[in-house]
């Protein structure tokens, strides 16, 4: 009988590292909770937050498929299932194409505009961990990738993306650019010697400046949101405490060691669900 390594497959999709759970949740429930006005259905919402863990788990077992000739030349990633043998190739596109399958049936119950949007997220999740081969921005498509269940989250309640929900998108995209760059500077080093392309790279010694500028966009764009739909002042409260949580970020980078570029990282989750409970409070007391 087949025997399968469990642990191996559970850590080829991250199942022990819920910051990329966050990371996509967070701005899904933004988008959830505009388009609602509070919250809408529990199947839509169940829906939404499973097919984040799906998509994340998928994303992470292409990304390592993708990265399995030059994960064992990174300190970080030396010990990822797939670079140690525990699981084959074959056996990760196989898990990939199983959560594919199982992402699809969760969208099936939605209306057919989101499953029209749907093969979009397809092609971004697949396309972004070969990204790095060939641009420098390979944290704009993760960005796109990430954020691609905000207007999918609008179709599914509201039948149409308003011009607020593609900013939105935006605010997402330059913030998942943001804290992947302090990301990327973990491994810059490493990525220089093996040839692999980010935005670490080609920010250079800007890397620091950038990313405070990116954070700063992100919280501007968010703002105007907030006065696109007539938030309360919790919700503008909740964006002034999220650029508390970049200043924290400048302190953890400026000197760019890897200890503290990782630390912000792992950090920036919370400036997602500063955002999500500023909008939850505001319809919930407010509207």
């Amino acid at each position: 009988m087949k025997q399968y390594n469990w642990s191996a497959y559970a850590r080829l999709m991250r199942l022990d590292k819920p910051i990329g759970f966050y990371l996509l949740l967070w701005p899904t429930l933004w988008a959830l909770i505009i388009a609602s006005q509070g919250l809408p259905s529990l199947g839509i919402t169940a829906i939404f937050i499973a097919g984040v863990i799906v998509m994340r788990c998928a994303g992470c077992v292409i990304n390592d498929y993708a990265d399995r000739k030059v994960d064992g030349s990174v300190k970080r990633t030396a010990a990822r299932p797939l670079a140690t043998g525990e699981v084959t190739s074959k056996q990760a596109l196989q898990l990939f194409a199983l959560l594919i399958a199982i992402a699809f049936v969760l969208v099936l119950f939605l209306n057919w505009q989101t499953i029209a949007l749907s093969v979009v997220a397809l092609l971004l999740a697949a396309s972004y961990p070969f990204m790095k081969r060939y641009t420098h921005l390979p944290q704009a498509v993760l960005g796109a990738a990430f954020g691609w269940a905000i207007p999918m989250a609008f179709m599914a309640v509201l039948e149409t993306v308003p011009a607020y929900g593609w900013w939105l998108f935006i605010a997402n995209l330059t913030w998942t650019v943001a804290y992947d760059t302090m990301y990327a500077m973990v491994d810059r080093d490493d990525d220089l010697k093996i040839g692999v392309k980010s935005s670490a790279i080609l920010f250079g010694k800007h890397d620091v400046t950038i990313v405070m500028l990116l954070e700063a966009v992100t919280l501007t764009i968010l703002w105007g949101v907030g006065l696109a739909i007539g938030a309360a002042w919790p919700y503008f409260v909740s964006v002034l405490a999220a650029g508390l949580l970049c200043v924290r970020h400048y302190q953890l980078i400026k000197r760019r060691q890897r200890e503290g570029c990782f630390t912000a990282f792992l950090e920036s989750h919370k400036v997602g669900l500063c955002i999500t409970i500023g909008l939850a409070a505001n319809y919930l007391f407010f509207v």
